[in-house]
């Protein structure tokens, strides 16, 4: 029996991988076990390069991040924050702005027990561990009591976690809540799994074809943990609801602002990830 650590919570099944700790893993972290390590090395098997894309949308979060902030933002709520690494939010956040506020929000008790590790100490942080499914629950709860003012501007980030929400959750209501409540000025940020090919198996709003080859085995290996649910672009632009895409609209993540043209890369599309950013008018 694995021996956990210090840290971990006392309750949780380390014979089944995490989506979340998968995803650490890709970003070199050191909060997985060996049945995610085991998983992530079967996913790089089928498609060598879930680092780079792991890598590559963490590096859109940075860029949006400080966009926001830049536009006058100095309140995120982190949904699905997963397990925090080097650049969390409210370091980029708080390097641009020290006044910056954020609350991070995952329903992975790993996540949520490292989050508060790493903001012992920290103003103007705090994490939740709560079910992003539930908008009002997390609204009413007291770390976001304390640190948002929904009287003003906040940001909700949804980065690489809503291809783990299926359709009968209705993600789209969850998004409506959020923009019901909050003041102009507020954004939402997304960022989605996508391959454009699967456009071709369309069937709906969300794909129910299957596909061939490489992406589906990758999709298989994934609902051995949390099942990823396929969408389509057009799909993806809908979960922005009343939130208006800003430039550059929903693109690859290497293509959202890049800090350099050449950073975009020869195949934006490799990163098998679009994102975008939403505004609320007014």
């Amino acid at each position: 029996m694995t021996e956990l650590p210090d840290w971990a919570p006392r309750n949780i099944d380390l014979t089944t991988p995490s989506a979340a700790r998968v995803y650490d893993y890709f970003l070199g972290g050191a909060h997985n076990f060996a049945p995610d390590r085991e998983m992530a090395r079967r996913i790089l098997d089928l498609h060598p390069s879930a680092e780079v894309n792991a890598q590559a949308n963490r590096a859109f979060l940075h860029r949006a991040v400080r966009h926001l902030v830049q536009q006058g933002v100095r309140q995120f709520i982190d949904l699905g924050s997963g397990i925090p690494t080097v650049g969390n939010v409210h370091e980029i956040a708080q390097r641009e702005a020290p006044d910056s506020r954020v609350v991070y929000v995952d329903i992975d008790p790993i996540a949520v027990a490292h989050s508060e590790l790493i903001l012992h100490g920290v103003e103007n942080a705090a994490v939740l561990n709560a079910d992003l499914r539930h908008p009002a629950e997390i609204l009413a709860s007291a770390p976001v009591k304390n640190l948002i003012d929904l009287t003003e501007p906040v940001a909700f980030l949804m980065v690489a976690v809503l291809h783990f929400i299926p359709e009968s959750d209705h993600p789209e209501q969850t998004i409506a809540a959020l923009h019901e409540v909050a003041a102009p000025g507020s954004h939402l940020v997304i960022s989605h799994g996508y391959d454009a090919r699967l456009e071709q198996a369309a069937a709906g709003p969300a794909l129910d074809g299957r596909l061939t080859g490489e992406g589906q085995q990758v999709l298989d290996t994934y609902r051995t943990a949390d099942p990823i649910t396929v969408r389509t672009r057009a799909r993806v632009t809908e979960l922005f609801g009343g939130f208006s895409l800003v430039d550059p609209g929903l693109v690859w993540v290497p293509q959202w602002r890049p800090d350099w043209p050449d950073d975009a890369g020869a195949d934006p599309s490799s990163s098998y990830v679009i994102a975008g950013v939403g505004r609320k008018a007014g």
